[in-house]
């Protein structure tokens, strides 16, 4: 297989991309605008790309590849709606093929798949569930496999291998559904240990859905239950005093080891956000700015990138993630959590953290098809 063409019946063609976005998590958005973002920027002359929406229904629909419509703007939230036909992916002749069926309609097709680009973010998308289909289709695929994107996803055992390979690990604690209804005031004792401020979280959403700080035990519960209507799942972790450094992460071709790139800064400027919050990061262009490099030492440069590098394969992630971390006054490296398949618009750190290392996001996203396009599917 060469760099840029696959082959069919001997003849070589451009490979067929599905970028798959949308999807049943609140993170419905958020994707679609990630999915804007790589949609305007892939190379059309290189691949031939099919847009396929996920509707919160689960419905599979052929969009539009206009990126105008998957904007997001504090008046514009972008949604995937449901068609009257719906897309499957089949295999035929050998070939995975992409089938538009609807009622009453010979269903039509849209030719072989090559590689899915799934940038869905949050619950069934990013935790495992579409990965674990795409294996099941033998179907390649950009990002992390089935595991490691159910651990990325899952803040409670993402710590828990963390703290296995030995990385520093905040303290935090993990609430059940079952643990928060039965005894809520265990919970809250477990919480109060910890020392305020807090930060309740949903254990397995992203984007910073449903995050609270909270500076007091009077606080606690209504924060629980705001964390709740994202999953019934919390991880809740102490405050840490330090500057938050992330650090993007690349797959090494064959068997080089994981990529880093520069690590950068976020700083929220005003705007009334206490932190990194969802708002800061998807519709106020000017409340978080990335320093990248970060200025702290050469030293703890280095550090931030071997610890991202220990993240990655402590996951066992491929293709592609973002490592966040704490660096406090006293020069140590806490490490926050592992994102498998961050935010991907030209605007998102990932891809602005690489393009301050020296490549661009039309660069990333070609080297992020040609890692699924040389990646053996099944188990490896």
């Amino acid at each position: 297989m060469s760099d840029e063409n696959v082959e069919v019946a001997g003849k070589p063609r451009r490979p067929r991309v599905v970028v798959l976005f949308g999807g049943r998590s609140s993170e419905h958005a958020v994707s679609c605008v990630t999915a804007a973002g790589v949609l305007g920027a892939i190379d059309k002359d290189k691949y031939d790309v099919i847009p396929i929406g996920i509707a919160k229904t689960g419905q599979w629909v052929l969009t539009s590849a206009d990126t105008r419509q998957w904007s997001l703007s504090s008046s514009l939230i972008p949604e995937v709606e449901p068609s009257p036909s719906t897309v499957t992916l089949a295999e035929i002749g050998g070939e995975h093929q992409l089938i538009v069926a609807a009622p009453n309609q010979i269903p039509q097709e849209l030719g072989t798949v090559d590689v899915v680009f799934p940038v869905l973010h949050g619950p069934f998308g990013e935790d495992g569930t579409i990965q674990g289909l795409l294996e099941l289709s033998d179907t390649r695929y950009v990002g992390a496999g089935v595991l490691a994107s159910a651990v990325g996803m899952d803040k409670h055992f993402m710590k828990v291998v963390f703290e296995a390979a030995g990385l520093h690990v905040g303290p935090y604690v993990a609430v059940t559904d079952r643990q928060w209804l039965t005894d809520p005031e265990s919970v809250r004792k477990r919480v109060d240990l910890l020392g305020f401020p807090v930060f309740v979280k949903p254990a397995r959403a992203g984007s910073s859905m449903g995050i609270s700080k909270v500076d007091s035990l009077e606080g606690l519960d209504a924060a629980i239950e705001e964390a709740r209507r994202h999953d019934l799942k919390l991880v809740i972790e102490a405050g840490i005093v330090g500057r938050e450094i992330e650090c993007a992460v690349l797959e090494g071709r064959g068997t080089q080891p994981p990529r880093t790139s520069m690590p950068g800064e976020i700083s929220v400027a005003g705007g009334g956000h206490e932190f990194y919050d969802f708002n800061a990061k998807y519709v106020e262009d000017d409340a978080a700015q990335l320093s990248c490099p970060a200025d702290i030492p050469e030293e703890a440069i280095a550090r931030v990138r071997e610890l991202a590098a220990a993240a990655f394969d402590a996951v066992g992630a491929e293709g592609l993630s973002r490592v966040d971390f704490f660096y406090t006054p006293d020069g140590d490296i806490i490490i926050n959590e592992i994102n498998t398949m961050p935010g991907f618009t030209p605007k998102s750190m990932y891809p602005q953290m690489w393009a301050a290392s020296g490549l661009s996001y039309p660069a990333l996203i070609d080297e992020l098809i040609y890692l699924a396009l040389h990646r053996k599917t099944g188990l490896r």
